[in-house]
């Protein structure tokens, strides 16, 4: 009787766990178990791009104001938002950083433009010095690149194989030396092809060209019909009303104009009370 009485219980107590054990919620995976997720070709070819390195000393001495956020950074923070918020207004991605005259700190300003792009991680944007004849974003930046963009817009040379990337979402692509036959080459069929590859490959939001003075030559001329618009860079004090004029109608003839850029102008401004000279 007592033999019979314990196979009952532990009969019935099998069978309760084993009720208990189907019922139970299976737990998750641990993230550390689960599958990694796949990286897209488009991240794949931002993760190829050799990252960017800047000297200390070059950030002092070159004005990279906006390398980090603070004060300093403030007033290419507000081009930026002002630059996003038109481009998204108006379905624009390919702007372009023109001015009148030479030094005008075009190359300074994109180079700024890059490092206030870069703390928005959502963002993807494309800095390309399209000044084939010069070498001024490099020599911001503090890079001497053994190959330039003139390369990659005549095929000797990959996008990937030039461009340097800074905080994994902006890239800037530099000139190694001055570009034989610049007008030609901006004015190209083969220059349209290659940027629509760039944009394919690497789907940037905004993709910004610091482009030759306007007055210089004929590059910029050339080349302003295949951007969606353009910002005027103008210095304070330095480039004449007429110069002014002149360039924005020249502008508006070839695209669309974004807006006036009025660099080193120093101003007071009460809300932070610090004085700047750009924007």
């Amino acid at each position: 009787m007592t033999d019979r009485l314990q196979q009952a219980i532990k009969k019935a107590r099998s069978e309760r766990e084993s009720r208990v054990g189907a019922s139970r919620p299976q737990m998750p995976q641990s993230v550390s178990s689960r599958a990694p997720q796949k990286r897209t070709p488009v991240q794949d070819a931002w993760q190829r791009l050799t990252p960017l390195i800047v000297d200390p000393k070059a950030v002092v001495n070159n004005r990279l104001v906006a390398h980090t956020s603070g004060e300093l950074a403030i007033p290419f923070d507000m081009l930026r938002t002002k630059v996003l918020q038109q481009a998204k207004k108006n379905n624009w991605r390919r702007v372009a950083l023109v001015s009148p005259h030479s030094a005008c700190g075009k190359s300074t300003i994109a180079a700024n433009l890059g490092y206030s792009f870069s703390r928005m991680t959502e963002l993807r944007t494309i800095v390309m010095d399209f000044d084939l004849r010069r070498m001024g974003l490099g020599r911001v930046l503090g890079q001497t690149p053994t190959q330039g963009m003139p390369d990659v817009l005549v095929r000797e040379a990959d996008f990937a194989d030039v461009a340097c990337c800074l905080n994994g979402n902006v890239a800037f692509g530099l000139n190694a030396r001055s570009g034989r036959h610049p007008s030609e080459i901006l004015q190209s069929r083969q220059t349209s092809d290659v940027l629509d590859e760039i944009e394919r490959t690497y789907q940037p939001d905004v993709m910004l060209f610091d482009m030759p003075p306007l007055m210089a030559n004929d590059d910029s001329h050339g080349f302003l019909r295949s951007v969606d618009c353009a910002l005027l860079i103008v210095v304070a004090e330095k480039t004449p009303m007429e110069q002014i004029d002149v360039a924005e109608r020249q502008l508006g003839e070839l695209t669309n104009v974004m807006g006036i850029v009025l660099n080193r102008c120093r101003y007071t401004t009460g809300a932070h009370g610090y004085e700047n000279e750009y924007y």
